[in-house]
């Protein structure tokens, strides 16, 4: 009866295991998503916000290797290698939860910084560059013009009133680079707005697969100590 229990105790622990390296290979993507996309806007940024990215991806590994711990402890039924698993795991549980209350208590911070840091680099538009280049990609793949509104651009020297990333329509017509850019065929959406909206729909996303991962944590950590307290039970009789 004890042996049969103890039978189920791992299938499920290797159940929980496979998904915690699902989970791991998927922090890890997001992870490398986040990176990637933000170092598009290194200009804006540099390296203050390389962190999320570096952290998922970090997580994502540790706990795969936690995973390695798991399988290995149910399938050779090590005491030692469960109990490892079970507290690296609930480790990792608790750096979750104090991740995402630091985040919850911060986000208000990070939307003013964000908010500063487009005011600040918009005044560097007309000198070229990194900065150029990093509003025009921010202002095509948002579709949206200026910090607060399109018409914050009719305050610096461009030849065609707004910068061509803020039309609709690019064609030369519609769009021209020498001749003022007519106001219907420019975004009226606020950069500052769609990007921090991107920002908090990635940070929902996060949080939503976090608070599941760490639902499944506490099961496995919960299955990990029955089977080590099962293992020893064993050992004990033996």
């Amino acid at each position: 009866m004890v042996e049969g229990g103890m039978k189920c105790v791992k299938y499920l622990l290797f159940t929980f295991n496979l998904i915690f390296v699902i989970a791991a290979i998927a922090l890890i993507a997001v992870g490398a998503y986040v990176q990637i996309k933000l170092t598009d806007y290194y200009d804006f940024f540099g390296n203050q916000y390389t962190g999320p990215g570096i952290l998922l991806i970090c997580v994502g590994a540790f706990i795969f290797i936690i995973a390695f711990f798991g399988c290995m402890g149910a399938l050779k039924e090590n005491y030692c290698l469960t109990m490892s698993f079970a507290v690296l795991l609930g480790l990792i549980f608790i750096l979750m939860i104090a991740g995402g209350i630091a985040a919850y208590v911060l986000r208000n911070d990070v939307e003013e910084s964000v908010s500063d840091i487009l005011k600040e680099t918009q005044k560097d538009y007309t000198k070229g560059g990194g900065v150029k280049e990093a509003w025009d990609k921010l202002q095509q793949e948002f579709s949206c013009c200026g910090v607060s509104n399109s018409s914050e651009w009719e305050k610096y020297p461009l030849n065609s009133t707004y910068p061509q990333s803020c039309c609709v329509d690019k064609s030369k017509a519609k769009c021209p680079s020498n001749t003022p850019i007519a106001v219907g065929n420019i975004y009226q959406t606020s950069c500052e707005d769609a990007f921090i909206n991107w920002l908090k729909d990635k940070v929902a996303i996060i949080g939503g697969v976090g608070i599941g991962l760490a639902f499944v944590m506490v099961v496995g950590v919960l299955f990990a100590c029955c089977l080590a307290r099962a293992i020893r039970k064993e050992y004990e009789v033996v």
